[in-house]
C-alpha cells in the first residue's frame, strides 16, 4: 500500500456552531455546504478537510468512542511568528505554549499552542525553510 496522504479527520464537538464560528473565524477555515448534515460540518484545512461532529448526536458510523477534547492537531500557516500571535491575539485566544522551535514532517518550524472551546490542543506552526 502506497500512502499518499491524510485526506479528513473527524473532530468531536460540544456544540457543533461554535466550533465552526471558531475555526471558521480564527482559522478562515470555509464550510464545505454540500456535506453538511444536521450533525456535522465539513471545513476545509488546506487540501484536508475537517469534520465537525457534534458528539452527542450519534453517527452511523464513528470512532468507538467519540471524545471531546482529546485532539492533539496542527495547523500549518503561510504567515509569519509575529503576524499569528497579533492574529490570535486580536480573537482573544490565550496563548498556552510558545513560540517554540520544533521539527515537523517537512523540517524545522515555529509552533503557537493554543486550546479551541473543547479543549482541544492546537499547534499552529509556519515553516521558515518553505514557502507553504
Amino acid at each position: 500500500m502506497k500512502v499518499s496522504r491524510i485526506d479528513h479527520i473527524v473532530l468531536p464537538v460540544k456544540n457543533l456552531d461554535q466550533a465552526f464560528r471558531f475555526y471558521h473565524e480564527v482559522f478562515d477555515m470555509q464550510e464545505i455546504t454540500a456535506q453538511r448534515t444536521a450533525d456535522t460540518k465539513t471545513i476545509r484545512c488546506g487540501h484536508q478537510l475537517i469534520c465537525l461532529h457534534q458528539v452527542d448526536r450519534p453517527l452511523k458510523i464513528q470512532a468507538a468512542d467519540p471524545t471531546i477534547g482529546s485532539t492533539n492537531l496542527c495547523i500549518v500557516v503561510k504567515d509569519n511568528v509575529a503576524d499569528v500571535l497579533n492574529h490570535l491575539k486580536s480573537y482573544f485566544v490565550e496563548i498556552v505554549d510558545g513560540p517554540i522551535k520544533k521539527i515537523g514532517s517537512e523540517g524545522e518550524m515555529t509552533s503557537i499552542y493554543i486550546r479551541d472551546y473543547d479543549k482541544n490542543l492546537l499547534e499552529v506552526a509556519t515553516y521558515s525553510n518553505k514557502s507553504k
